[in-house]
């Protein structure tokens, strides 16, 4: 494959240039095997509607057909638009406090998995993996204290835990 060369203007990033190396949805490292697409995610619901509102032209169009969005000028996250009804972000000052934040993806994690579902590699990959296999404790926290299928159980853990891509509608 030839690298194709992404150009992000948005709100948090001005001319960012980065390549894509890999086919989309294809040769992730084999410790990094997510339950959900980025497309999945936003059609579920993801960060109380308010996330990557202004990436669009970053990443394909169907993504977004059926992502939960709070309408334009609204800035506080809705958490009736999350899958599970709950508010279970910390806020993007919490989690640059918390140096989780690197400036090639200034949204986080759910940044960095989009670019990486796009094809971009780059030396953050590591890290970012091992903060994903970090979350299984707590989708075997959700195994441990729940019966399978039942939303109801741990909700707001359910909902972090979907935040990773896990689907945790089927732990």
């Amino acid at each position: 494959m030839a690298n194709k060369i992404v150009v992000v203007t948005d709100k948090m990033q001005k001319r960012y240039r980065y390549a894509l190396s890999e086919p989309m949805g294809k040769h992730f490292d084999p410790r990094f095997r997510p339950d959900l697409t980025p497309k999945q995610m936003l059609a579920l619901g993801v960060f109380g509607g308010r996330y990557m509102r202004d990436c669009r032209k970053e990443f394909p169009k169907d993504w977004f057909t059926h992502a939960k969005f709070l309408p334009e000028g609204m800035k506080k996250p809705d958490k009736k638009l999350n899958y599970f009804g709950v508010h279970a972000s910390q806020s993007l000052a919490e989690w640059r406090r918390k140096g989780w934040i690197r400036p090639q993806d200034p949204r986080g994690w759910f940044q960095w998995y989009c670019r990486y579902y796009m094809g971009r590699r780059s030396d953050d990959d590591e890290r970012q993996i091992k903060r994903w296999r970090l979350i299984t404790r707590h989708v075997s926290q959700i195994a441990k204290h729940c019966r399978v299928g039942d939303v109801s159980c741990r909700p707001k853990q359910r909902q972090a835990v979907l935040h990773w891509a896990y689907d945790a509608r089927k732990i």
